[in-house]
């Protein structure tokens, strides 16, 4: 039978070696080779592959309808991302099946993957899967499935303004006790853009002033909100990912942060362009207060799989701690304009002093040199290269000087 003449049928996914986990991006073509090996020759129906992928979500909420009467209701939705059919092996335009020989067959696929598609996911109420599946017909016997399963991560670029841009926020609360009024708690916190990838540092700069009469200790937390959505109703998971503990601050005292670091732990990409289901990252700063609830400061967070590049650093943090307002780069014309005579532009010695650029303990770190160059570069047209053609040469009509006279 040709059950037992099958020795091996599985997938390959180019890029990849045995059980290795593969990752692809949208709009990026997949290929692969599906593998069979017999032991004889064999007759094969059809061989036909198929590429999946979509979002579920599902959950289940029990209700009361009454004292005695309760009920569980459901809650399921499905996006579909992917949906590609393929026949490697067809049957013959007679119907007679095909005869394969013994040893190895190998059968290459390949399809594109569209522009759009989630990052893959799994979350306590739903997930992001992607597939591929075979399926080997044989005359009298049972189809024969295999499958394999990849990764499709979504890039998300952080160098972008609304990502670079700094993140700021401030809240105060009253602190009570048994109706007595035990002062206030205050925490101010910023961070330098929105924007980060797994792997790197967030300097938290925060101030937290401590008007009561008790001891409080600060904190910051990423958080992680898992968000499920079916038929209007939505179910959040939220959990931390990671953590730091300030130094207890004393009643009256304040408590200033000059940039504590808290390192970003490998973690999954925002999710926020799907339907059904989102993943947002925040980071949390809160201060416990004993006898009363806690304060909490929550700043929004971007986890993004492109990294900063360094002129992008560069810029973030010239912008943000000195606030250039660079808007009028927008303003210069796509046709450069023409440079002014040199006249107009040097009169004196004093006035050539000035065209110089200024030193750099004038400006300090606000522009480098590179800098200063680029603006240069794009805002007069070069002038004309040199040549030894006259390009004015004197009319023939003009009679020509005597030298001796």
């Amino acid at each position: 039978m040709i059950f037992d003449r099958l020795k091996r049928f599985f997938i390959v996914l180019e890029g990849t070696e045995g059980d290795a986990p593969v990752a692809f991006s949208p709009g990026q073509a997949v290929s692969g080779r599906l593998v069979l090996e017999l032991a004889a020759a064999a007759r094969v129906g059809a061989l036909r592959l198929r590429a999946m992928g979509a979002a579920r979500v599902h959950w289940t909420e029990s209700r009361s309808a009454g004292s005695s009467t309760a009920y569980t209701q459901s809650y399921s939705d499905q996006v579909e991302f992917l949906n590609h059919r393929d026949t490697l092996l067809a049957p013959q335009d007679n119907g007679e099946v095909t005869v394969l020989q013994a040893g190895r067959h190998e059968f290459p696929f390949t399809f594109q993957l569209p522009e759009t598609l989630a990052t893959s996911f799994e979350g306590k109420h739903g997930n992001v899967r992607y597939w591929v599946k075979a399926k080997l017909h044989r005359p009298w016997s049972a189809v024969k499935k295999v499958k394999k399963e990849f990764t499709v991560i979504e890039p998300i670029d952080i160098n972008t303004p609304a990502l670079l841009a700094p993140q700021a926020g401030a809240k105060e609360k009253l602190a009570r006790a048994w109706y007595c009024n035990r002062g206030q708690v205050s925490v101010t916190a910023k961070i330098d853009r929105k924007g980060y990838t797994p792997g790197e540092v967030i300097p938290i700069f925060a101030e937290i002033d401590n008007c009561t009469s008790r001891a409080v200790v600060p904190k910051a937390a990423i958080i992680q909100t898992q968000t499920f959505i079916a038929r209007g109703t939505k179910k959040q998971k939220r959990s931390v990912v990671t953590s730091i503990v300030g130094d207890s601050i004393a009643a009256g005292k304040r408590e200033v942060w000059h940039g504590r670091a808290l390192k970003i732990p490998p973690v999954g990409p925002s999710i926020l362009q799907c339907r059904i289901i989102q993943v947002e990252y925040s980071l949390k700063v809160c201060v416990d207060i004993p006898g009363t609830s806690k304060l909490l400061l929550e700043l929004p967070l971007v986890i993004g799989t492109i990294p900063l590049h360094p002129f992008g650093s560069r810029t973030s943090s010239v912008s943000s701690q000195y606030s250039i307002n660079l808007d009028w780069l927008s303003t210069i014309p796509e046709q450069p304009e023409a440079p002014p005579e040199y006249s107009a532009v040097v009169s004196s010695p004093e006035a050539e002093q000035t065209l110089a650029p200024p030193c750099r303990s004038e400006l300090g770190d606000i522009l480098e040199g590179p800098f200063f160059a680029y603006i240069q570069e794009f805002r007069f047209r070069p002038p004309p290269l040199y040549s030894e053609i006259d390009p004015n040469p004197p009319s023939e009509n003009v009679r020509p000087r005597c030298m001796t006279c």
